[in-house]
């Protein structure tokens, strides 16, 4: 069992013990997260739009199981990319109706809360359903999304990155999270709140040098505009000579992007640009969160491309640095020198073509006893980092075959589209969770 501290707070905090970081459950008990992903019934929804002819043959629309159609739009690359929104059809929930009938929402709810326990977990991760956390059965997380305007001149996998110097980023923000302030900011059961997933940090002038790239009404490039002019005294000139530049102004600069050679002292004046753009971001959602949600924890943004400057400033502002981190191992994982905070991994997985589907994920093994294997080695590794407090898999019920809206169609579920579990990663999940806390503890004088 989990060591109990002297005291507690009635929710969840982070703690070092033993040399080891931890989460502290509301009870004042030692908490290591073993948890999963995207725990709600929609991972097989995929769009039919324009190819309905992939499928042998799918429901009226006037029937029970017509009741699943909806239209998306969300395609950031892939076939459905920039052609407008799309009919979706979520096979899943399909398949859940046939298996347990009408009202099966409730039994896939409790059977969740169930199954997670049984297979050694104690977590319900990120994009979860929130009718199935908020039964308050299961600690969770929460996860905020918004829109706000991007950094113009930034690009990235996703998407564009926002602009935290924008009054919108913070104002719609705020109005995200009032959202959560009679449900998440409130329960015991929340360990705390993600912002955003997955942003394109680049390298360590990426962003400041995308932001003087913008038009000249970039609140972000105003910034360091204003920066870049405190540093050299207002005087234009000083700036063009170490740059090598010919601007006519600061006001010229505004107008401007950044100069087509770019030499070492322009590339030292965007890294401190990019700390400034990184800290911003940061102090930004940490305020806002602690605002709407004072005693839960800010887990970051899930790092999953990240530089160092990125990372100093997460670990200035987060209670816990989320990273997602699909690797064979994170025992040996590190944080940039000096830095000293605990670490969530908010997604990992492993996926095999053995069984069913056509993708196997980031991680690829030759079959469900590597997949098996290679799941619990990565959770016992981060058991045995002494910076990591838990570990998310990514997700709960395999993707459909012909994929969402992005196209991803990875085979990486405990259960398929027919809520039908995996049973060689789910023992392999009990192998490691079952013996959970004695592995953390190991090696430890008073455990």
């Amino acid at each position: 069992m989990p060591r109990q501290t002297p005291e507690y707070s009635g929710f969840f905090r982070a703690e070092k013990h033993n040399g080891k970081w931890w989460l502290v459950d509301p009870a004042g008990r030692l908490f290591w997260s073993h948890g999963i992903d995207c725990v709600r019934a929609s991972s097989g929804a995929t769009p039919v739009s324009l190819r309905k002819h992939y499928f042998a043959a799918l429901p009226e629309k006037d029937t029970p199981l017509g009741q699943y159609y909806g239209w998306g739009g969300w395609a950031p690359h892939g076939f459905y990319h920039n052609k407008g929104g799309y009919q979706h059809y979520n096979f899943t929930a399909a398949n859940l109706l046939r298996k347990f009938g009408e009202g099966w929402e409730q039994t896939y709810a409790d059977l969740a809360h169930r199954r997670i326990r049984s297979w050694g977990m104690n977590t319900i991760g990120n994009w979860s359903d929130p009718a199935v956390y908020r039964m308050k059965k299961t600690p969770y997380v929460a996860t905020i999304h918004f829109h706000s305007k991007p950094i113009e001149g930034s690009s990235g996998y996703w998407g564009k990155f926002p602009d935290p110097f924008d009054v919108g980023f913070r104002t719609n923000l705020r109005q995200r999270l009032e959202q959560e302030r009679e449900h998440a900011a409130k329960d015991p059961y929340c360990i705390g709140f993600f912002v955003h997933n997955e942003l394109a940090w680049g390298n360590e002038t990426s962003l400041s040098t995308a932001a003087l790239d913008s038009p000249a009404d970039q609140p972000a490039k105003k910034a360091i505009v204003e920066h870049l002019k405190t540093k050299h005294s207002g005087d234009i000139a000083k700036l063009n000579k170490v740059w090598a530049a010919n601007y006519p102004s600061f006001d010229g600069l505004m107008n401007n992007p950044s100069p087509g050679q770019k030499n070492d002292t322009f590339k030292a004046d965007m890294r401190e640009c990019y700390t400034l753009i990184a800290r911003q971001y940061f102090d930004v959602c940490r305020s806002e969160v602690k605002r709407v949600a004072p005693n839960h924890l800010y887990l970051g943004c899930r790092f999953a491309w990240v530089n160092d400057l990125a990372a100093r400033a997460a670990g200035d502002y987060c209670d816990v640095v989320g990273y997602n981190r699909y690797r064979d191992s994170v025992a040996d994982f590190v944080l940039p020198a000096g830095i000293d905070k605990p670490v969530i991994i908010g997604e990992f997985h492993f996926g095999a073509l053995d069984r069913g589907m056509f993708h196997p994920g980031l991680r690829k093994c030759i079959d469900q006893s590597e997949r098996a294997a290679k799941y619990t080695s990565y959770v016992t590794g981060a058991l045995d980092n002494p910076l990591i407090v838990g570990t998310h898999w990514f997700l709960y019920g395999s993707q459909a075959t012909t994929g969402r809206g992005d196209g991803e169609n990875y085979q990486i579920g405990f259960v398929d589209l027919c809520d039908t579990p995996y049973p060689e990663i789910i023992a392999a999940c009990r192998k490691a969770g079952y013996k959970l806390y004695e592995r953390r503890n190991a090696g430890d004088k008073n455990p």
